[in-house]
């Protein structure tokens, strides 16, 4: 297993990153919020992932240990798979999720594209106790390791990532730009200071709802 990367970023893309070891560049599917902390030409650790198929080898990365580690703790979870999991962890940091499980919080939960009631019932019966407690008091929204720059960019590549189109992506940032806005009115530099993760989750909202 491949348990993480160190090396240098020698791309970005909506998809993900290619850290470069060694002269070999190798491509890691990484959640919107761990591209966020990612910068061109610049090294960098990502916990990553090895998804193995018949047809395929595929690296996915995360900002840390216990993201890679609740990722594959998720797919043990019947009808998760690795692209479910990611996409779970784009939209909740893995506090969020224990206490979602803990709790039994099913609106959280189906606050994930592609989770509905009856998965979030399912992923609660085989994830309880499993998860462990939450490390810290955070938000449930995913931890963003910064301001993003730009932010709409981020938010668009993730959302792209996930398997939104560019024009839907658009249409979503354009509807919760004015409420992302005025929550940063009194902070210098307004929209430079938007919150990736946030930004993300919101626009997640409104697709989920079109």
């Amino acid at each position: 297993m491949i348990s993480h990367l160190t090396g240098s970023v020698a791309s970005l893309a909506p998809e993900g990153a290619v850290i470069e070891i060694g002269g070999v560049g190798l491509l890691v599917q990484c959640t919107p919020g761990t591209l966020a902390r990612l910068r061109l030409g610049e090294r960098a650790r990502v916990a990553t992932s090895l998804v193995v198929r018949e047809d395929s080898l595929t690296l996915y990365g995360f900002a840390n240990d216990d993201e890679r580690n609740t990722f594959e703790l998720l797919q043990t979870a019947s009808g998760v798979g690795p692209r479910l999991a990611q996409a779970m962890l784009a939209v909740l940091s893995p506090d969020a999720l224990r206490r979602a499980v803990a709790a039994e919080d099913l609106a959280v939960l189906t606050s994930v594209p592609g989770i509905g009631r009856k998965g979030a019932q399912r992923i609660v019966l085989e994830l309880a106790g499993r998860l462990g407690p939450p490390a810290d008091g955070g938000t449930a929204v995913a931890a963003s390791a910064g301001a993003a720059s730009p932010w709409r960019d981020q938010v668009r590549a993730g959302l792209i990532s996930l398997g939104w189109q560019g024009r839907e992506a658009d249409q979503a940032i354009s509807a919760v730009e004015p409420e992302l806005a005025a929550s940063t009115a009194d902070v210098p530099g307004e929209l430079a200071e938007i919150d990736v993760a946030i930004a993300l989750r919101a626009a997640l909202r409104v697709l989920g709802r079109s």
